[in-house]
């Protein structure tokens, strides 16, 4: 029900799986990708085949430098690239002559979810927003993770980081996850365990630069949420969120415009992927989203 496929990006070439869209004719489809560091063979297939089954055509990717995607340094993870990305895709779906142009929906979820509002609110092809547990501002959510002492921390080094690059040396790098106790970008016990434990995707890399660092640092996804409207807007974020509070989503969801509703679920950040407590409800929530406003 899906076939592998390439998405030129730049001179990248984005790995994609294609799922096409079940009916005759022009089709309306989903673009879909996944959080920080993360690739498609954790956890998307289960979204898109039930996007599939509901009558759309889907196409999932992986960023450059991520997964099965080309691009060095392997692990680089820089908003305003991904976004390219994104937009790459887009023009990728438009081509086909098995999608409707003019009825293509965003999803995203984590950073991805982030990418999902900002693109949503910058780039007209995209009709419909769906983000999952998405980025708000990821400034605030570092210094949630690391305390207000420990986000300066974090500052001066990616300041000695970029001193060091600056004068031609190598720029340092940084775990996506470790054991507790040991520095990574996503330093709680839910996270470690969605990437490293059992079933680790062979295509995920456990490290990211302390450039990808810092860019993420500045990034600010939410920061033109009311330009989406009028374009319908769902967000499904967790109650118990160890990496995006729920109280950013709620302050970025009161500046969204109409249409648009806010599901928060009692469950964590990586409790909505297959496997996890709310991963039926906000497929189906999802689903529901699209069919009816795309």
């Amino acid at each position: 029900m899906r076939t592998d496929v390439t998405v030129t990006s730049s001179g990248f070439e984005l790995a994609g799986w294609f799922y096409p869209g079940p009916g005759e004719g022009e089709q309306p489809a989903v673009l879909m990708s996944h959080g920080i560091s993360a690739v498609k063979e954790q956890g998307l297939d289960a979204f898109a085949s039930a996007f599939q089954d509901a009558g759309f055509a889907v196409l999932v990717i992986d960023y450059r430098c991520l997964g099965a995607s080309s691009g060095a340094p392997r692990g680089r993870i820089v908003p305003q690239e991904q976004h390219d990305d994104l937009r790459a895709a887009l023009s990728w779906l438009e081509e086909r002559p098995d999608v409707d142009a003019g009825r293509i929906g965003l999803w995203g979820t984590s950073f991805s979810g982030g990418h999902a509002l900002y693109l949503g609110a910058l780039d007209p092809r995209v009709k419909v927003v769906v983000a999952q547990v998405p980025a708000i501002d990821m400034a605030a959510s570092l210094i949630a993770l690391n305390g207000l002492d420990g986000f300066r921390g974090v500052l001066g080094m990616l300041a000695a980081d970029h001193s060091a690059r600056n004068r031609g040396e190598p720029g340092g790098a940084i775990p996506i996850v470790a054991p507790a106790g040991e520095p990574s970008v996503l330093p709680t016990e839910d996270s470690y365990e969605f990437f490293a434990g059992p079933g680790r995707a062979e295509t995920w890399l456990n490290s990211t630069s302390l450039e990808s660092v810092a860019r993420a640092a500045e990034y600010q996804p939410a920061m033109f949420i009311e330009l989406i409207s009028p374009r319908p807007l769902l967000i499904q974020a967790a109650a118990s969120d160890s990496l995006i509070p729920v109280q950013q989503v709620h302050d970025a969801y009161a500046r969204a415009g109409e249409p648009k509703r806010l599901d928060v679920h009692d469950c964590g950040h990586f409790e909505v992927y297959p496997g996890g407590p709310a991963h039926a409800k906000v497929v189906a929530d999802a689903t529901a989203w699209f069919a009816t406003h795309l």
